[in-house]
């Protein structure tokens, strides 16, 4: 399967984006599909996730409140809706697909090719 993700930009410190990750192929239901972002300098780190069957979502700490991530079955595509952005989350944001939940970067098997936040203060 190929994940395309995009709608990164740039924007103003407490401004809105939404990042769409749209899967190639149909996803199961057993599938969990994340968004991770990527510093300069930092290692991946997991933003949130949900699950394709049951909708049960997680987030990150830092993130909770402000971003949610929803899923529209029909176009095989997950969103992450980003509010209040701060500079802390400029990043590159992957979106990553695999069988299991899981905050680390290893547990996903496929994985898009990033699409950039930046936020100005």
């Amino acid at each position: 399967v190929q994940l395309q993700a995009s709608g990164g930009g740039l924007v103003q410190a407490g401004g809105s984006l939404r990042l769409s990750c749209a899967a190639s192929r149909r996803i199961y239901s057993s599938g969990v599909v994340g968004w991770f972002r990527q510093a300069p300098g930092k290692e991946r780190e997991f933003v949130s996730a949900i699950r394709w069957g049951s909708g049960i979502r997680y987030y990150e700490d830092s993130v909770r409140g402000r971003f949610t991530i929803s899923k529209d079955s029909a176009k095989n595509t997950v969103y992450l809706q980003m509010n209040s952005l701060k500079p802390d989350d400029a990043a590159v944001y992957y979106c990553a697909m695999g069988s299991h939940y899981g905050t680390t970067p290893n547990v996903y098997d496929y994985w898009g090719q990033g699409t950039e936040v930046t936020v100005s203060s």
